[in-house]
């Protein structure tokens, strides 16, 4: 059993993939080319704002964001410990500092009532993760964000097609950022990512940015970087993004079938994902607590069954941050779910018999 089944999402669409890249290969332009604005378009529309501007990877799309904020060394930006390193990583790369606040018990996301008191006079951006594949309390974070006139930086990597309140992911706050990477939600072949804004200048900016800071030819008034998405990319994409919205009701439906399957499991110290109501999940993994999880993961692999602890040492531990003074303790929601956490097979073409025999090794 695969942990993500990409063999068969890839075999669904191939008669697209290959008309695709036979276009691109027609046309030769394999850099910015015409495939890049079309999928910008469709996702812009997708999601429901003025602008998308593909990138190079999920984790370029969060340093473009901070670089067009104008953010730089002495600044702070408030983020969370529990989530893949990138996130806490390009806050560093610019100079800038990370600050990490707890996440909430229920949904493993930035925990709001935490934020403010992390907001400094050095503090230029908040950004929220959605793990997992529901979104943070957006709501509650913009409305403090406000308050000190700072902007909010949804990183949506893993949340892209779930929704809060009726509005995508991508969409909840100024900046929303996602990322393509194959296992990703609307995994791409390699890697990519987008920025998404209604902004017209940061939108710009971010256009600037992923091409050295250029701004017409010869005329380059801002540090960037090679930042763009590649024209091959983009076509495989908009390939997959005709079977997103399919891909999403089925990971839907997984999960909740899931939980189902494993509400009255009997197990102790077993706890199930919380999707809080106003939002829904794309369930990029699905994660379960188990307070003996070595042992857990253990049954799963005698039964042929592949099974991972994402982020079991939390960023606020890593030693690439010593420096930020953090100890143990500090932040106990995220250390104890970093304990506790496992992943189990998930993708938009897990089988019911595969769901079931996971199932089966757990309550085994």
């Amino acid at each position: 059993m695969d942990f993500i089944d990409l063999k068969t999402r890839t075999a669904n669409m191939r008669d697209d993939i290959d008309a695709r890249i036979s276009s691109v290969f027609k046309h030769g332009r394999y850099i910015l080319g015409p495939e890049v604005t079309e999928l910008e378009d469709a996702l812009a529309e997708y999601v429901g704002v003025g602008h998308c501007v593909g990138v190079s990877s999920g984790t370029d799309s969060l340093l473009i964001a901070l670089m067009a904020l104008g953010v730089g060394p002495e600044d702070e930006v408030i983020t969370v410990p529990y989530t893949w390193i990138s996130t806490a990583e390009v806050i560093a790369l610019i100079g800038a500092k990370p600050v990490f606040v707890d996440v909430d018990p229920l949904t493993w996301n930035m925990a709001p009532e935490q934020l403010e008191d992390a907001i400094t006079g050095r503090t230029k951006a908040i950004m929220p993760v959605g793990i997992y594949g529901q979104t943070a309390d957006m709501a509650a974070i913009n409305t403090i964000a406000g308050k000190y006139n700072l902007p909010v930086i949804e990183d949506a990597a893993q949340s892209f097609g779930a929704t809060y309140q009726g509005k995508k992911s991508c969409a909840l706050s100024l900046i929303g950022s996602t990322s393509f990477f194959p296992s990703k939600p609307l995994g791409g072949f390699g890697d990519g990512g987008a920025l998404f804004t209604d902004s017209d200048n940061l939108a710009e900016s971010f256009r600037q940015i992923r091409v050295h800071g250029q701004a017409g030819k010869h005329n380059h008034p801002v540090v960037g970087l090679n930042g763009r998405l590649d024209t091959l990319q983009a076509a495989l994409l908009l390939a997959a993004y005709e079977r997103f919205p399919f891909e999403v009701e089925q990971r839907q439906r997984i999960g909740n079938r899931y939980s189902e399957l494993l509400a009255d499991s009997g197990i102790a110290g077993l706890e199930l994902p919380k999707i809080l109501e106003g939002r829904t999940s794309v369930y990029a993994q699905y994660t379960i607590l188990s307070d003996d999880r070595a042992a857990l993961q253990e049954k799963l692999k005698q039964a042929g069954i592949p099974a991972v602890a994402y982020y079991a040492k939390p960023l606020h531990l890593q030693p690439v941050f010593e420096n930020l003074g953090y100890r143990p303790g500090d932040f106990p929601v995220t250390e104890s779910v970093a304990e506790r956490c496992l992943s189990l097979p998930m993708s938009a073409y897990l089988s019911a018999d595969d769901q079931q025999a996971v199932v089966a090794a757990i309550r085994g």
